[in-house]
């Protein structure tokens, strides 16, 4: 059996258990190595808040802004970065309960010993003096969880996106890292809805979206483009509800933003491998797209209002 076809098949089983998020963790973290704190997966994140910064601090000051993050993850390595470089609150939100002490305390443990080893050299234009001070004197390992949170102005949250408890126009900056595509598109558009709802006017939404075939991140022996592949009905037998995949295009990305009246500013994408498609016998959704939109493999979108 390949690897992604047993993995397909045991989070679909972890689907169905009670606490499934949780038991997920376990099955990536001792199984397929794929939630450690490693500096890959560091650096990883760090380019995103890089990007993130960049982009709000064109023609906006960093000092004293409000975001809102779309899925925390294990690991709050981009809203680290957003208090460091000046944010008033960093809000979070997952709909499941990711992040633990153990991660947060992992994820502080990790900035300190890169700042030592001068590693984040290029954050020196973003980053405050006084809050990079902060960090590299604080115990993380001696702190609980809500005093962790705390110290960096995390706002955590575990509910559903699409009815947030804010007022209007409440967030400078909202942003999200390989989110999107696990949410399926009626609640994706209904999430955007409400971002456009507490975005102030002159705020920012930043979103990197992987459009690869995650199961090929485990298993070389199929390209990014193997779920392509499947029927809808065949999918939704493949997909879960652990780690689901939609399957979206950037077309569909930007029909969707086009709908809602969000108007993309910029965008930068990843032209992925259009030749690993020739040949690729593509289900009834993708037939007759360009291959250019078929490959596409990420992009980032950023849209204001």
């Amino acid at each position: 059996m390949k690897k992604w076809v047993l993995k397909a098949l045991i989070q679909k089983i972890i689907s169905f258990l009670p606490g499934s998020h949780r038991i997920n963790f376990w099955f990536q973290k001792y199984i397929t190595k794929g939630v450690h704190l490693s500096d890959s997966y560091f650096s990883d994140k760090l380019m995103h808040a890089e990007d993130h910064l960049r982009f709000y601090s064109k023609d906006r000051s960093l000092a004293g802004i409000r975001t809102l993050e779309l899925g925390t993850g294990w690991y709050p390595v981009v809203p680290i970065s957003l208090y460091l470089a000046g944010a008033e609150s960093v809000s979070t939100i997952d709909l499941s309960r990711l992040m633990n002490q153990e991660a947060l305390v992992a994820t502080v443990q990790k900035f300190q010993a890169w700042l030592k080893e001068d590693k984040l050299k290029q954050f020196k234009d973003f980053w405050r003096e006084d809050r990079l001070q902060q960090l590299m004197i604080l115990e993380a390992d001696k702190l609980d969880f809500e005093s962790l949170l705390l110290a960096f102005n995390l706002d955590y949250r575990v509910g559903d996106a699409r009815h947030l408890t804010d007022a209007d126009a409440s967030f400078d900056l909202i942003h999200s890292n390989n989110v999107f595509e696990h949410i399926y598109p009626q609640i994706l558009k209904e999430i955007l809805v409400e971002f456009k709802r507490v975005l102030k006017p002159q705020g920012l939404m930043s979103h990197f979206i992987d459009m690869s075939d995650h199961f090929a991140h485990l298993d070389s022996s199929i390209n990014i483009y193997n779920f392509l592949r499947f029927s809808e009905s065949a999918w939704q037998t493949i997909d879960n509800s652990v780690q689901p995949q939609n399957r979206l295009r950037l077309s569909d990305y930007e029909a969707m933003y086009a709908d809602l009246q969000l108007p993309i500013l910029d965008k930068k994408v990843r032209p992925g491998e259009p030749d690993k498609l020739e040949g690729m016998k593509l289900a009834a959704p993708y037939k007759g797209r360009s291959t250019e939109d078929l490959a596409i493999s990420h992009a980032h979108l950023i849209n204001s209002l």
